[in-house]
Order: C-alpha cells, then structure tokens, then sequence
C-alpha cells in the first residue's frame, strides 16, 4: 500500500476504539470532530496529501526496492551522505507547512521507527531481546504508512535519586506477569503528546532503569484493551483561525498514559526483563543521531517563523530605526545561524555506523540541543517585548464584524496596514508567546530532549577532551 492520503489517515483514526478521558468524560464519536482534536487531526491529514502532490512527491517519498511501493521519506535508512540530506530536505517541507509547530509530525516517530530497525544488531543474541519484532514493525509501518506516539517519562512521585517505589499497586508502568500469550503491564506512564491519536504507541524506556519490571520495550496498537489515555485541559482557543490562528491547527494535546493489565503479544515485544538493554540500547542506537536531527530540522523552521513574526511587528509598527530592536532582531538571527551551521556540520561528518547506515555526527547536534531550551524563551520574550502593549490590546473576529469596527479601524491601524491586519499579526504573536497553548510551546522545547543541565553533563562526559589538554600539556612542556 505504501503512503496514505489525508483522508484515509482520519478514517482510520475515526475507526480506533481508543479509550481517550477528557474533562472528566470518555470521548464518544470521531475524534476529527471533536473540539480539542480536530485541528491537529486536519493539520496531520494535510501532511499526508502533501507526499500524493506531484510536484512534492519526489521530494517526500521513494521506491521501495522490495516491493515498488510508494514510501514516505521519514523512513529511509540512509546509506549515504545525499541520502541524509534527502531526509532533511522532507522534514523542512513537512516543518514550513506547519510552521514548525508540531513536535510531533508523523516524521518524528517514523524516525524513531527507522533508527530502531536500523539498530537491531544491538540485540542479536542478547536475552529476552527480539530484534525481528522491531524489524517487522518497521516493515507494517511502511506499507501502512503508520503514525506513532510514543512515551517514556514515569510520574513524577518522588525524583529524588535516592526515591524507590515501594506502593503496593505499581505507579510507574511495570510488567506484573506473562503468559504464553504475552507480557502484562500495569501502572502509568506519562506525555504521550496526541496519544490516542495515532495508530500505535512505542513504549520504552530512557535508562536509568534499575528494575527488571521496568526493562522493557515494544510497540501496541492505540485501542489495544486496557490501555487508557488521560487528557490535559485543551489549549486550542477556538475554531477561529483569526483570534487563534495557531492552536486552532496545532494543538497537539498531551496525555496520561494507564495501563490497567495491558496485554502486549510476544510478536510486539522488543526486550524485557533485561535491563543492561533497556539502559543501553538508546545511547548504542542511531535514535539520538537521527531524532535529534529531525528535531533540530524543525526547530530552524520554527525559528525561521517567529523571526518573520518578530519582523512584522516591527514593521507594523515602524520601530525598526530603534538600535535595542535591531539587537533584539539580530539575537533571533544569530541563534538561527547558528542552528543552522550545526545542523550543516552534522551532516558534513556523517559517517557509516557500525550497522551500516550514514549517521549524522551526534556532537554538533547535541550541542543544538542543548542551545535550543535556552534561546527559545529568549525569542518568545524578544517578541513580546517589541509588540510591548498591542500584545494585549487585540480585539476578536467578531468585534470587526459589529458596529465597533468602524473605532477599530481608525484607531488600531497600522502604519502602513489596516487596522484588521494589525490585529491578525499580533494575535499570531500572541498566540504563539502569551496564550496557553504559546506557553506550552516555550515549554515543550525547554524540555524536549529532557533536563538540559542532564544533557549539559553527558556532553561534558562523552566530548573528546584529551586531545585539547595534550597540546596544552605539550605547550607548557609539563613534566
């Protein structure tokens, strides 16, 4: 079958039996319909047109060798350098059609997918590993054109490094029996952002992994029995792209995971039980290379929005001559540059990994990542802070279409757009810094890959520092 229209990704979404709670209710009917999803499930639908476009299917798509399908991009496993740079080239198309707002583009997790089978060798042989289960999944994900979330964050009882849980019913998600059949899991997991909303859910652990009942890995369908989705609030403001034009289309939703005896097949386990491996396995795979490479891909184009926001509004409103704007400007340029660069170095130092694929360096990417989370809210605040007061003076669609229209035009016009215009750029900019869901978004890339002060000390730990300190020593002539 290969790639799938948009349409045929929310029937499909439509036909799940997912148990998905918001507001304190179960959600009845298609999910397309419903207020907190139907914007994102429309925005993921326009994605999936996007690779049937003749003029973009080239550049979001390839033959399978094996069968001849179509396949989207995001699931190539790249042998070479221009391989690599054809990944990217589809995470940006895929990035500027959503502005770089959705962190969880179908690409992301069909990456996560790919580095997976693209590492399998890892476990070969090892126990209760099953690398053909990974390898199958990535097959199904391609002829289907799947869509995954995935989660791997426990609750936040007690993060103290000395905490164990010792509650009498599991907490955290655990394996609390197998059978012939399968492994049982009970407990909860937490940030599945859209979980529920896609086809499955990858499930798996980041390390720091001390028990045997938390060493697990694998992959279930969203409605498998048992499994339950728990909604935050919704941020989408409303259906108005004019007073909301951001969360009106991508507002992701973020979700609790429980697991109340959840069967998972043998065919759909990757590990268990073995927690060398589940500790393991991330830092040895291709995961980190080729996720963080889409995500800083996307984090350019996302940047790339908010300086042309921040630009507009100066335009808007005629402060360019200002120097502490110009400097204020200039600080979204640099952090955009230097993304950039880094994301360029890394794919200058690809090399071929010991399973045979062309990896990107991880280095200039973990350094990116580490920038990200703390040049985001500056840019966020920098927007802010040139819109000054029109951030918060911004009337609604429906007020220019009262009797009041006739004040707002003559008072709230821009220098050289109408007053209509004016609004619809600073509620964007409002939307994207000042509203829930513009805070959930600082938020969201603060975190991303995880505590940043956590990500700071294992590039201190894994840098290559021996080299510089020799030639210091030798400088000194040290003894």
């Amino acid at each position: 079958m290969g790639i799938i229209t948009g349409k045929e990704f929310i029937d499909r979404i439509n036909q799940l039996n997912t148990d998905i709670w918001f507001d304190g209710k179960k959600i009845e009917g298609n999910l397309s319909e419903h207020p907190a999803f139907k914007g994102i499930i429309q925005s993921k639908a326009s994605l999936y047109d996007l690779q049937a476009d003749q003029n973009l299917k080239t550049k979001l798509t390839y033959l399978s060798a094996e069968t001849g399908e179509t396949i989207g991009l995001s699931y190539l496993q790249p042998k070479t350098k221009d391989d690599l740079r054809m990944r990217r080239k589809m995470i940006e198309l895929w990035a500027k059609h959503s502005n770089g707002m959705m962190g969880r583009s179908p690409d992301y997790m069909n990456t996560a997918v790919m580095s997976f089978a693209s590492s399998t060798a890892l476990l070969v042989a090892k126990e209760n590993c099953f690398p053909e289960n990974i390898l199958s999944l990535y097959e199904r994900a391609k002829k289907e054109d799947l869509s995954f979330t995935h989660t791997f964050i426990t609750p936040q009882v007690n993060r103290s490094q000395l905490h164990f849980e010792s509650s009498k019913e599991p907490i955290s998600a655990k394996v609390i029996g197998e059978n012939e059949n399968g492994i049982i899991i009970k407990g909860a997991r937490l940030l599945a952002t859209q979980g529920g909303l896609t086809d499955e859910v990858l499930v798996y652990s980041a390390g720091g992994v001390f028990n045997e009942s938390e060493a697990y890995a694998f992959s279930i369908p969203s409605d498998t029995k048992g499994l339950k989705f728990i909604c935050r609030e919704s941020f989408a403001g409303g259906d108005s792209s004019f007073n909301y034009p951001l969360s009106s289309r991508y507002e992701e939703m973020d979700t609790i995971l429980v697991f109340d005896q959840v069967l998972v097949p043998w065919d759909r386990v990757f590990f268990y039980n073995n927690v060398e491996v589940s500790n393991q396995f991330l830092l040895q795979s291709s995961f980190h290379h080729f996720a963080t490479h889409q995500v800083i891909t996307r984090q350019i184009v996302k940047t790339e929005f908010l300086l042309g926001i921040a630009e507009l509004l100066v335009e808007t409103i005629q402060v360019s001559e200002f120097q502490h704007i110009q400097e204020k400007l200039a600080e979204i340029i640099i952090g955009l540059e230097t993304m950039k660069a880094l994301l360029v170095k890394s794919e200058v130092e690809a090399k071929l990994d010991e399973c045979g694929y062309m990896s990107p360096s991880i280095i200039p990417l973990q350094v990116a990542s580490i920038i990200y989370p703390k040049i985001y809210p500056r840019f966020s605040e920098i927007i802010q802070i040139v819109g000054a007061s029109g951030m918060v003076s911004i009337p609604t669609e429906k007020d220019f279409d009262s009797v009041i229209k006739t004040d707002l035009d003559q008072y709230l016009k821009g220098a050289n757009t109408s007053a209509e215009n004016r609004v619809k750029i600073f509620r964007l900019a409002w939307d994207l810094t000042m509203s829930s869901f513009g805070t959930r978004q600082t938020q969201y890339e603060r975190y991303f890959f995880g505590d940043p002060i956590r990500l700071s000390s294992h590039l201190y730990k894994t840098y290559a520092k021996e080299n510089h300190v020799k030639h210091i020593v030798d400088f000194l002539n040290l003894k």
